[in-house]
């Protein structure tokens, strides 16, 4: 709960919060961050503390705006949900059960809490204020693909470990716009259920509205060309993996180069966001595994309506966790993973235990040491293949390499631009959009260029 000079409002809305139950949750945290206030709020909320030992309290030393209390407060946060409540009584929180509903019946990521929706009831609101609210949730649902009929609303309610992991740069109001953008390039699934709401009078936030719709629409626009979806360690790896969602036809050529090898019982590991499983899928059984929490999310957002699809936590290094999966498939997927893991004989090993006798591995790994730059740095890449290293790695682990198989000559002048030249940590996602664009004339053409390709494709049986 981010607060700023309420104090006239405060007891009441943390009693309302307080007082909320619900029998599929065991209870709320409550952290309330106040952000400099001056005018008696903070010794109210002190009182309140006192009363309430369990509430949490955070004081800025400064007001710094909304978007930097609320950073604050989902680094304190410790349960499995996080919503953001306003302290001025526009929202109720017993709006809350309808929000909960989506993410126990439709695993949910993020629920909205809209004003607009037409069930249930709320305040009617002045034309010019409901208009720029209107406009502003147009403007972002162009620039993010998404429905939402509010993107403005306060009520936000997302998995913790999700929000926690997007970082939050805006210090004001245009963190709405913001958090939209950056759940809607994660892949979230996102709900808007109605709520109630009792704004203020037109007049007393003219200004004020008027101030934050302009700062909103800048923020659309920014984070509509930005992509900053990550904190932390994971935070560049991730955004290259993410960015490949912007090369959909590179996806489907990936795709139709391997399918001929692939079989109708399918465990694809390293999976990440899901680019090549929705490319291969239906199949009769298609697992789809990765180690990286994150992905893990995206990937069990694909299962729902997809009875053919199961998700799992899979470390190509350890052979416990290919213990329930021993000799269960035809063919192992395991696209820019070998790379990886520094226990190479261990991996293979792994990948043949999952394969049933006369099933086969499609291993795509990349090729070239001298290539190795900043990209594979950041992608955490422990070596690039030569063939021959490729061939005699899966010979000595027991599988007999069928096919060996140059793929993706075209991006080699700029990946050796980015990686090795400019050395960059991420790449453009213009070039990207101009990949995608000319990828027809890309795959007819690849085979005619001189040198090898990026990567290398194996197709080993057990």
């Amino acid at each position: 709960m981010p607060v700023y000079n309420e104090r006239f409002l405060i007891t009441e809305i943390v009693k309302r919060v307080l007082a909320f139950e619900d029998p599929r949750i065991s209870g709320v945290e409550l952290v309330i961050v106040d952000d400099g206030s001056s005018d008696g709020t903070r010794e109210a909320l002190q009182a309140l503390q006192a009363e309430h030992p369990d509430v949490r309290l955070l004081l800025q030393p400064e007001n710094r705006g909304k978007g930097a209390a609320v950073r604050a407060g989902i680094d304190a946060v410790t349960g499995d949900l996080t919503v953001i409540q306003d302290a001025d009584l526009e929202y109720n929180p017993e709006d809350w059960e309808v929000m909960l509903t989506p993410f126990f019946e439709a695993g949910a990521d993020a629920v909205y809490g809209s004003r607009f929706l037409p069930s249930g009831y709320r305040r009617v609101l002045y034309f010019r204020h409901t208009i720029g609210n209107r406009l502003l949730t147009l403007v972002s649902n162009l620039a993010t693909d998404l429905n939402l009929s509010d993107m403005e609303t306060c009520y936000k309610m997302v998995r913790t470990e999700l929000l926690r992991s997007i970082p939050i740069r805006s210090r004001d109001f245009s963190m709405e716009p913001e958090i939209t953008a950056k759940l809607a390039k994660r892949g979230a699934r996102i709900y808007e259920v109605p709520i109630r709401y009792s704004g203020r009078t037109y007049q007393e936030g003219k200004k004020i509205r008027f101030r934050h719709a302009v700062t909103a629409m800048v923020a659309v626009c920014k984070w509509w060309l930005i992509d900053d979806l990550y904190r932390g360690e994971d935070e560049h790896g991730a955004a290259i993996l993410a960015s490949l969602n912007e090369v959909p036809a590179f996806n489907r050529w990936m795709a139709d180069f391997i399918r001929p090898y692939v079989g109708d019982r399918v465990l694809e590991i390293g999976a990440g966001i899901g680019n090549l499983t929705m490319q291969l899928t239906p199949r009769s059984r298609y697992v789809a595994t990765d180690v990286n929490q994150h992905y893990l999310s995206y990937l069990t957002n694909l299962t729902y309506g997809r009875p053919y699809l199961e998700t799992r936590r899979l470390d190509l290094a350890d052979p416990s966790d290919f213990e329930p999966l021993r000799d269960g498939f035809d063919t192992v997927v395991c696209l820019n993973v070998l790379e990886h893991v520094a226990t190479e004989a261990t991996a293979i090993a792994n990948i043949r235990s999952a394969l049933r006798p006369g099933g086969q591995a499609v291993i795509l790994v990349p090729q070239g040491q001298s290539r190795y730059g900043t990209l594979d740095r950041v992608l955490g890449h422990v070596k690039r293949y030569s063939a021959t290293e490729l061939r005699t790695a899966l010979t000595q682990g027991g599988l007999e390499v069928v096919d060996l198989r140059q793929f993706n000559r075209s991006a080699v002048p700029g990946w050796l631009l980015n990686g090795k030249l400019m050395r960059r940590e991420r790449l453009s996602r213009m070039q990207l959009k101009l990949f995608n664009i000319l990828m027809p004339v890309v795959r007819r053409t690849d085979r005619l260029y001189p040198w090898r390709g990026l990567s290398l494709v194996a197709i080993a049986r057990r």
